[in-house]
């Protein structure tokens, strides 16, 4: 396996006409002249290949504090809610499983609706998801032969961000799409809250991080294989945002990672915080509704 870095085209327009963004120690970010896309270039091997999350990063993934936090009840409800609203029973393959938690949680909540499947290239990660009772498939995903296998849904719970050609993956779950079948995707919100204060300081600049989506952006990439039927502007976490304005962007380890989502994780479900929470939800709400929430959130209809 190559350990050059990978030079790229714009992944949303294809194009080569690119000028400086933002460049975060090794991190080099470029915007399109033609659609306004931000993106990394070059992209080190390992996160090209998809490798990394095989290897380092997999004991993020496997960490006790972040499968504490992916496999608390909390920790996917608004994207429960989202698929629950559009998607009622099915097939459903989730792109980038990981740990395998959304499905685990989807399997829990509503017994009987779905028959699920999770693929990641993260073979540790999905030894975990095994374990838990829920459905694999290794490798990449571009490389599977599904055969005649068709879904009602394809999921990518924050994935796109991590994709050197997330536009062949798009295409492919569309494949992989019954007709009239749903995809269903969230991404980081470069123009969120968050991002917009802290910049480069923001812990969510950083090399995993290949894609960097506004709502602009992101329509353009699904446009071509999709209709959107629902957007949305969602999630917010004041304790990154204090956080990484007091350490004026440091860089943030894994680890770290683990621990804040697991202090997040634990505040939500505390009993005594609810008036809090109220608040929160509230904040979140407004953000959403002006597109400064930390996520952009997209339930697409496959066209044709």
């Amino acid at each position: 396996m190559t350990t050059a870095p990978a030079s790229r085209a714009c992944p949303v327009c294809g194009r080569n006409d690119a000028e400086a963004y933002l460049q975060k120690a090794e991190l080099r970010l470029i915007r399109c002249r033609q659609c306004a896309m931000i993106y990394a270039n070059p992209v080190p091997a390992a996160f090209a290949s998809g490798q990394y999350y095989d290897q380092a990063g997999a004991d993020y993934y496997l960490s006790p504090a972040k499968l504490e936090s992916d496999y608390a009840p909390v920790r996917y409800e608004r994207e429960l809610r989202l698929f629950r609203q559009h998607c009622q029973g099915g097939a459903v393959l989730d792109v980038g499983c990981s740990s395998g938690a959304f499905l685990f949680q989807l399997h829990q909540r509503f017994p009987g609706c779905y028959q699920v499947l999770g693929t990641d290239v993260s073979g540790p990660a999905l030894d975990y998801a095994e374990d838990r009772g829920v459905a694999v498939l290794r490798g990449s995903f571009l490389e599977q032969d599904f055969g005649e296998r068709r879904f009602d849904a394809v999921t990518f719970w924050a994935v796109l961000e991590h994709l050197l050609e997330p536009a062949r993956f798009l295409a492919k779950a569309g494949q992989l799409l019954k007709p009239g079948g749903l995809c269903f995707v969230l991404v980081p919100n470069l123009r969120s809250l968050a991002a917009r204060l802290l910049g480069a300081r923001y812990r969510y600049i950083y090399p995993q991080h290949l894609n960097y989506f506004t709502r602009a952006t992101l329509t353009t990439l699904v446009e071509p294989r999709f209709s959107v039927i629902a957007f949305r502007s969602t999630h917010f976490n004041p304790l990154v945002v204090w956080q990484d304005w007091r350490g004026g962007g440091k860089e943030i380890s894994n680890h770290e990672r683990a621990q804040l989502l697991q202090r997040t994780t634990s505040f939500k479900q505390h009993p005594l915080l609810r008036p809090l929470k109220t608040l929160y939800t509230l904040t979140e709400k407004v953000l959403g509704a002006l597109n400064l929430a930390d996520n952009l959130a997209l339930v697409l209809r496959k066209r044709g």
